[in-house]
């Protein structure tokens, strides 16, 4: 029998791997890669990737007016190399994020956005293969908008934990969403004191009820499972369209031969009584409908922080090597 992961993959699921190291990338084959400022942070810190900190420290150095601006264009570049060489790897797209401080400014975003795509244009790589990530505030949603309907740039719309941000980031035309399984799990249980079964796991419900909504309305927009902390929330969202999973993850399923039905069916979905709801022009009702889900609240409050934290952690670390 196959693998657990080429199980997954036949159910029709997009496998992505969520890491920034290549060599575990290039060992899972997947067809995309998401990377983000902890992601980046924690492979900077190998050896084997001194040579790309160099390239962006003297890219920094040469364009950037100040030190604060030089820095700023260091971590830019230094997350456009990786996505680079990234794709020398995988078939697909890769995600690069937006700086998280921006997660509450549109403009910023977009600005940021347009940065990032240039300095992929500078390494002859086109937009088509990238994912701009970022937060799913409103302001994030309403950038993902712009991004998407004016300049044609794909989005991945990232810590995700609502079906009120699911359905707005739809609306606003993303290409891809990244509802955060795991993460949901972990408030369930500091919160109830309670262990869950994969079956009853909130995580998995919420990405179930976000790709049956999806099918139901006809919305185009991927849907991607992350964030997973066992494979048992993996493999109970098997058909659901993409699932970014990490490596320790991935290496799992990779020596398993346990079976792996498919779960999650969008043929299923038209016969579901689901209430169609818009935020569309409703900042207002946006912001209260996401303000009644205290789950959501708070993991998207510690999401940003903590994204933000450790892009400050490597920004701290290239402010080091591009003064000396």
């Amino acid at each position: 029998m196959s693998s657990s992961l080429d199980q997954l993959k036949a159910t029709g699921t997009t496998v992505v791997c969520d890491s920034g190291d290549f060599a575990t990338i290039d060992k899972y084959k997947p067809q995309d890669a998401t990377t983000n400022p902890s992601l980046i942070l924690a492979a900077s810190k190998k050896p084997e990737y001194a040579k790309l900190i160099d390239a962006a420290v003297q890219y920094g150095k040469k364009h950037g007016k100040d030190l604060d601006q030089q820095v700023d264009i260091t971590l830019d570049n230094l997350l456009v190399q990786f996505g680079s060489e990234i794709l020398k790897i995988i078939p697909g797209k890769v995600s690069t994020e937006v700086d998280a401080r921006f997660s509450f400014s549109t403009e910023q975003s977009v600005n940021k956005a347009l940065r990032i795509i240039d300095l992929y244009k500078e390494a002859g790589i086109d937009k088509d293969r990238i994912l701009i990530k970022i937060a799913s505030t409103w302001e994030g949603i309403k950038a993902a908008e712009i991004l998407q309907s004016k300049y044609g740039i794909n989005t991945n719309l990232t810590l995700m934990f609502s079906l009120t941000q699911a359905i707005a980031a739809a609306e606003a035309g993303a290409y891809l969403i990244s509802p955060f399984v795991g993460r949901i799990l972990d408030w369930y249980k500091a919160a109830t004191k309670k262990e869950y079964s994969a079956q009853e796991d909130p995580g998995v419900k919420s990405v179930g009820t976000i790709f049956n909504y999806y099918k139901k309305y006809g919305y185009n927009t991927i849907v991607m499972g992350a964030s997973f902390r066992n494979i048992g929330e993996i493999t109970e969202l098997a058909g659901c369209d993409y699932l970014t999973i990490a490596p320790n993850l991935l290496e799992q399923l990779y020596n398993s031969k346990d079976e792996v039905p498919k779960k999650l069916d969008a043929s299923n979905a038209n016969s579901l009584d689901i209430e169609k709801k818009t935020y569309i022009n409703s900042e207002a009702d946006f912001r209260f409908d996401f303000n009644e889900e205290q789950m959501a609240v708070e993991k998207l409050r510690e999401g940003i922080s903590k994204f933000a934290a450790d892009a400050e952690t490597l920004k701290a670390i290239l402010r080091e090597k591009v003064q000396a």
